[in-house]
């Protein structure tokens, strides 16, 4: 092998020595990776406003302007124009998370990122300049292919970077990110919303680009996944970013020990599972028994189902619809500032999770958060149901509505991308965590299909029954999370592995690691890794 940072890597069997400790710098880098979510929040969100505007709904349809309060509760968007404008964006985001997939593994994590901010600002730039339907859904579509690239593969370079025992509050800010674009695109939609004129909805599409410019000039200057590089077998390459990130140098015993259990647990899955062809290693995902938690398969179905049941919760038909359904109300006077209200109470409450995500762990979190939801979304389809005209009851719900976006917004909102970023081995992991991201756009678009037919007033016209659809949904999310989700606080990725091997999701939290990858793998006698078995590492990536 090579001279270089690597020659003769140390290692432990020490179970509390495979990573140094936590830094200031180490935090704030990883951190400012979770500010994608910001305009992933922001493009979610800014259409919730722009369909309620006088001018845009005047301009798609020709409707002439309401002067009367029946005029104004028919004045909204046909529901096939409404469906469309707001469901294009997640077609595009679930074909773009599936080709981020592919890219993270050949160009890397950071790359990838800077692509999907490129892709997106050209779709920014169509809906900006978009007078009808047409090129507005052509900009959404190709905007959503930028988002899947970024929403899918943020979640993996904050995995693979962050220090284990923050790993849960890193990527918990992404979602808080995405509470803070949903914030602003409000605050831009209430104040363009009475403009008479097109920058209504322009300007709220053009802020846009500044987000993307922010995530894609930062990123370039934040070091690359060490994990990648052990797949690439750039192990030099890893040692410098693990000294990096974490404030050691590259000399030192935490550097030495985790990157031999990087490359340790990478052999070991490897030797579980060889790589073979392209298309044999997006068929490795699904590889494995159904009953055997460990499996590649039960880890996709796991990663999967999981960001499914977070896009059951109904959350999003509050955010991409909550001003239609505070206008249908009729007795709300201005449903912009309910939605706005709506989105500071998801802003305020996701910090909460920062640390009970640590603290409980993630599968607390995700059973009693969705009993809360469950409860609070039973309880407004009740009340709306038999009391739909009556002023006190309205407030009441929009109550219980704000409860339920708390119970979301500190569990369920961060908990489902924590979890995905960390159940997977390196070998499938970029690819297992694109296709868990191309799920959530996947029924985020079904559910933004569906849900104008649902509530439309030219359709189902369900009002508040619909809460009755989210809450039975919450129920089999409370559900599965007792059954199916395994705690992973605290652990390392690759003591996740094992850990997934012991173990069973309802027994998982009582789950200590007790050995480590590297000493499994054999150590010389100085205690190194076997010069054989780094390269091995170093011949199989660049293979």
């Amino acid at each position: 092998m090579p001279g270089g940072a690597i020659a003769d890597v140390s290692a432990t069997h020490d179970v509390e020595r495979i990573e140094a400790p936590i830094t200031w710098k180490a935090y704030f880098m990883c951190a400012f990776a979770a500010f994608g979510g910001i305009y992933f929040g922001y493009d979610s969100g800014y259409i919730n406003g722009v369909k309620g505007m006088a001018y845009f709904v005047h301009q798609q349809t020709g409707m002439p302007y309401p002067t009367t309060d029946a005029e104004k509760k028919v004045f909204v968007l046909e529901s096939w124009r409404d469906s469309l404008i707001t469901s294009i964006l997640s077609a595009g985001t679930f074909f773009g998370a599936i080709i981020a997939g592919d890219l993270a593994d050949f160009i890397g994590r950071k790359f990838t990122i800077i692509t999907g901010c490129s892709i997106f600002m050209l779709g920014v730039i169509l809906q900006t300049a978009s007078a009808g339907l047409g090129l507005l859904v052509a900009g959404r579509l190709i905007a959503g292919f930028g988002v899947g690239f970024v929403s899918a593969i943020i979640i993996l370079y904050m995995s693979e970077c962050s220090p284990r025992k923050i790993r849960g509050a890193i990527v918990s800010g992404y979602q808080f990110a995405i509470t803070i674009g949903l914030l602003l695109a409000s605050c831009v939609d209430y104040a363009t919303q009475n403009r008479m004129d097109s920058g209504s909805y322009r300007i709220p599409i053009a802020i846009q680009m500044l987000w993307a410019l922010i995530l894609g000039i930062g990123i370039a200057f934040l070091p690359e996944s060490p994990r990648y590089l052990v797949k690439r077998g750039k192990l030099d390459d890893a040692a410098h970013v693990l000294s990096r990130l974490r404030g050691q140098p590259v000399q030192s015993d935490y550097v030495q020990h985790e990157l031999a259990e990087i490359v340790a647990n990478h052999e070991y899955e490897l030797s579980v599972l060889p790589q073979g062809s392209y298309w044999s290693s997006w068929a490795n995902c699904f590889k494995g028994s159904l009953f055997n938690s460990s499996s590649n398969l039960r880890r996709t179905i796991l990663g999967t189902s999981m960001q499914m049941m977070q896009q059951w919760t109904g959350v999003n038909f509050i955010f991409y619809f909550g001003t239609t359904f505070f206008t249908q109300l009729g007795t709300i006077k201005n449903p912009f500032l309910i939605s706005l209200i709506t989105t500071l109470v998801n802003v305020c409450s996701t910090p909460i999770s920062f640390w009970t995500i640590e603290r409980f762990g993630r599968r607390p979190l995700l059973i009693w958060g969705a009993l809360g939801m469950l409860c609070c979304e039973f309880l407004v389809a009740i009340m709306g149901t038999a009391a739909p005209n009556n002023t006190h009851v309205v407030q009441a719900m929009i109550a219980f509505i704000c409860i339920y976006i708390f119970f979301f917004a500190s569990t369920w909102g961060p908990g489902a991308w924590v979890v995905i970023g960390e159940v997977f081995p390196l070998p499938i992991r970029s690819r297992g965590v694109a296709l868990s991201t191309a799920s959530n756009w996947l029924w985020n678009c079904i559910i933004t299909v569906i849900t104008p037919y649902l509530v439309g007033p030219d359709k189902g016209n369900l009002k508040a029954k619909v809460f009755f659809l989210w809450g039975a949904l919450c129920t089999a999310c409370f559900v599965y999370a007792y059954l199916l989700v395994p705690e992973t606080k605290g652990l390392s990725l690759e003591q996740v592995d094992r850990m997934l091997e012991e173990t069973t999701p309802r027994t998982s939290s009582k789950w200590r690691p007790h050995t480590t990858f590297a000493s499994e793998m054999g150590l010389t006698e100085k205690g190194g890794m076997a010069p054989e078995v780094m390269e091995d590492m170093e011949r199989k990536g660049i293979a």
